[in-house]
């Protein structure tokens, strides 16, 4: 990285003059692709473009656009322009990604073909003025189909960049200046702005980069799966491709059958994945050779099934990697390819998200704030410059004075330094003043054959405060519901203290999730309950602390 750099696009800058002719992206929808020579030439044309729309330094630009050549390129542009990107869900429902456009203050969005229309519901036509809450300068910029009254096309304002930068790209003393605005999906409420400083974006690159065992280089060819709008695709992914200069290729949708063929045909080496990815590749027969040219696999949420990594593993000899990561951290925090046994040796537990990368601290605290010890559950606290500025707009709720800033994740220390992450703490469940640790309902529940996966969340309950509630996918589809139920009910009646047992079961097709692959829970509590069938929930004591005790 150059010593330089304190905008995340003079990466750019650097890649364009060590490899001008080098590849830097390649479209596999398209087979369009991208020295860093042309791809610099392009951000700087966009930058420019954008100056001259009158947007200054600090304003910011919403990117509703797919994983594409032109993605990366507004991205970079934006940041060289000294402005703000704020990278939002492609596939958001229209009131989400006004709700982002009103709360930033966009001056522009950016939109792509496959986006064009939810935008439009979103933000209106300038020449009508948007809705009701959108500002009225709120410029939509279209790239790919033809622009209707009122927009521009992409091109045409790349085009527009023939005159000086109105904002230079920032200088080495204004690193702290806000590079992009994260609105992050699954939080159950409306999202805060997470505020990530060219600072914390590029501690998080160099922290990264400075692992024993690289988790990229020049020489990677990377598949570019995880969507570039999620924080994780587009520091951890991004940001590293910018800094090494590997190649990356990109694509839009995971296809189990057409992603490996992609893997085959571009001799990729460096895949960052999330779980539904391993557990749909792992067994297939022709899975070594597909993976000939594999020599890192990176899951962005660790699986919660440790049994296809280790399939895959067996399969192909490539190790499935883990981390733990938040947005608020740029996003990474510990690795397993920081871990101890990281270069071979004893095998690292399945369960573990790995040890905290160089620069970053970490600590697990009791209530007090004391570290916990003994492999006792406490609260994630992290410090390094990796970390974010605060929310938007005012900074709030960001690092304290001496640099912590606490998760709200419960995680124990494994004996081998790993940290092993449990769950929310807004997500424990407290029955009669007992806590529940739906992580542990889950794998009991996960035990059963019968079952594919499971989620547990708290609900309501006017007799213990909350109760447990159990969502479920079963493993056979010629399982009937109520069998189902039956059976997860009487193996966690043998398995789980009283107050531990799910009250409610529900049997869905399959659980919602992220784009990384967590399990969306905030869908599950908006979900309309099952009605209670157990007859003993009569009984006050039927989940009540004085008859089974916590143990």
């Amino acid at each position: 990285m150059s010593e330089r750099a304190a905008n995340v696009s003079a990466l750019l800058g650097d890649r364009a003059v060590d490899a001008p002719g080098s590849l830097a992206l390649v479209d596999a929808g398209t087979d369009a692709s991208r020295t860093w020579q042309q791809l610099d030439a392009d951000v700087d044309a966009f930058a420019r473009g954008l100056s001259s729309l009158g947007l200054v330094a600090g304003h910011r630009v919403v990117l509703a656009l797919g994983n594409g050549i032109c993605f990366v390129t507004s991205y970079l542009a934006v940041l060289r322009a000294g402005l703000v990107a704020v990278p939002v869900d492609p596939r958001s429902a229209a009131d989400e990604l006004a709700g982002a456009v009103v709360d930033s203050g966009a001056r522009v969005v950016v939109a792509d073909t496959a986006t064009v229309d939810l935008v439009r519901a979103a933000v209106g036509p300038r020449s009508a003025g948007g809705g009701d809450d959108v500002p009225a300068a709120a410029q939509l910029v279209v790239q790919g189909p033809d622009p209707r009254p009122g927009e521009l096309a992409w091109d045409d304002v790349a085009a527009r960049g023939s005159g000086p930068l109105v904002s230079p790209v920032v200088s080495p003393a204004d690193a702290e200046r806000l590079a992009v605005l994260v609105y992050p999906s699954g939080t159950g409420a409306p999202p805060r702005g997470v505020m990530l400083s060219h600072r914390a974006l590029l501690a998080n690159i160099e922290q990264i980069g400075a692992l024993d065992r690289p988790a990229m280089t020049r020489d990677d060819v990377v598949l570019g799966l995880i969507p570039l709008f999620h924080i994780y695709g587009l520091n951890a992914v991004l940001g590293q491709v910018l800094a090494t200069g590997a190649r990356l290729v990109l694509v839009q949708e995971f296809d189990a059958e057409q992603t490996l063929r992609l893997v085959a045909e571009h001799r990729m080496t460096n895949l960052p994945v999330t779980p539904p990815a391993v557990a749909a590749w792992a067994g297939r027969p022709d899975l070594s050779g597909l993976f000939a040219s594999v020599r890192l696999l990176v899951c962005a949420a660790s699986p919660v099934d440790p049994g296809p990594p280790a399939v895959l593993a067996g399969a192909t000899g490539v190790t499935v990697e883990r981390s733990y990561w938040l947005p608020e951290t740029a996003p990474v925090v510990t690795s397993t390819l920081a871990s101890p046994t990281a270069a071979g040796g004893t095998p690292r537990p399945a369960a573990g998200a790995g040890s905290p990368l160089p620069g970053v601290e970490v600590q697990v605290v009791d209530p007090r704030g004391d570290q916990v010890s003994g492999g006792d559950p406490g609260q994630i606290r992290v410090r390094g410059p990796n970390l974010f500025s605060g929310y938007w707009p005012d900074a709030g709720d960001g690092p304290d004075a001496d640099g912590w800033w606490s998760t709200g994740d419960l995680a124990v220390v494994g004996p081998d330094g790993d940290l092993v992450v449990i769950d929310r703490l807004d997500e424990l469940v407290n029955v009669s003043g007992f806590t529940v640790y739906p992580s542990e309902v889950e794998s009991v529940i996960g035990d059963l054959d019968e079952v594919a996966e499971a989620a547990v969340i708290g609900t309501p309950d006017e007799l213990t405060g909350e109760a447990v509630l159990a969502f479920v996918v079963g493993a056979s589809p010629g399982l009937a519901a109520d069998e189902l139920v039956d059976r997860v009910r009487t193996h966690c009646g043998l398995s789980l203290a009283r107050f531990k047992q799910p009250t409610e079961i529900a049997v869905l097709p399959r659980l919602p999730r992220s784009v990384t692959g967590r399990v969306a829970k905030d869908r599950l509590r908006a979900r309309p309950g099952p009605a209670r069938s157990d007859p003993a929930r009569s009984d006050p004591a039927r989940s009540g602390p004085a008859r089974a005790g916590p143990g």
